[in-house]
């Protein structure tokens, strides 16, 4: 039970974390508009894709979340 308590109040804290910068994601005028992003906008449509932004987020969590576990399993 403890272990799976620990997986509980990690993923809380990474909620936490997620709906604090997506709050704070407007405030931050290069989030989406990295080069390698894709942008298409028709007459009726428009699409947005912000691919380089996800790989900096994935490699940033990534490091983030090895760190997190490496600490919790000393």
């Amino acid at each position: 039970m403890k272990s799976i308590g620990m997986v509980l109040v990690v993923a809380g804290i990474f909620l936490v974390v997620a709906g604090l910068l997506f709050m704070l994601s407007g405030k931050f005028p290069i989030i989406g508009h990295l080069p390698g992003d894709i942008h298409f906008q028709g007459k009726n449509v428009s699409f947005s894709f912000p691919l380089a932004t996800c790989i900096i987020f994935s490699i940033i969590l990534t490091i983030v979340l090895n760190i997190i576990f490496r600490l919790i399993n000393k």
